[in-house]
């Protein structure tokens, strides 16, 4: 006969709490006037980024005259004019969806923007600072990437064509800043700041 192991007792501060594991909470529960359809998120969402583009057309001349490098201004300057595009754009969408354009406070950029605001706060001018910006800018645009993507999936399932094609043309643009971004940090940028 084989002797049994004995059962390893767990005692108070082990086990979840070692590992930081979150106890499960309840439900969220979901706030008056909450989306109950695809559609309604998808209005939501939109109303969502149309506020974050109007708040980054706010915020990008900020960050290109705390920019020392050329070509850091140059791609935030052109950013400026392909956000008020984005803007157009997002109010064609709304059109098309026979709404009218309407912004709702977006948690995630205000965040985002706070930040860079801060980077440029906590940084001198120059390489260091052009580096941070590159960074929150960069933060910032795969954000708009991953809302963008999100969008035009709804888009898709939704069958609104129109719409569809809008927030395509949009997120190709975001995907080619972001690009751009990486390759002004590569190109000798980021080892200056070191």
């Amino acid at each position: 006969m084989e002797a049994k192991t004995p059962a390893k007792k767990t005692t108070a501060g082990s086990g979840a709490a070692k590992t930081g594991a979150a106890k499960p909470t309840a439900k969220t529960p979901a706030k008056k006037g909450a989306a109950k359809e695809l559609k309604d998120l998808f209005e939501d969402s939109l109303k969502d980024i149309y506020w974050a583009e109007k708040a980054l057309v706010k915020a990008l001349p900020l960050m290109m005259k705390n920019a020392t490098d050329e070509k850091l201004k140059s791609a935030i300057e052109n950013h400026i004019t392909e956000t008020e595009t984005q803007i157009e754009r997002l109010e064609e969408c709304f059109e098309a969806l026979g709404k009218k354009a309407q912004a709702k406070k977006c948690d995630a950029m205000q965040g985002l923007l706070d930040e860079g605001k801060s980077v440029m706060e906590e940084t001198e001018p120059g390489t260091v600072r052009d580096a941070g910006i590159i960074a929150a800018a960069q933060k910032v645009e795969h954000y708009e990437i991953a809302t963008y993507g999100t969008l035009a999936a709804f888009a898709k399932v939704l069958e609104e064509e129109e719409c569809l094609n809008l927030l395509l043309e949009t997120l190709s643009e975001e995907k080619k800043c972001d690009e751009l971004l990486t390759k002004v940090a590569d190109t000798n940028l980021n080892s200056k700041a070191k």
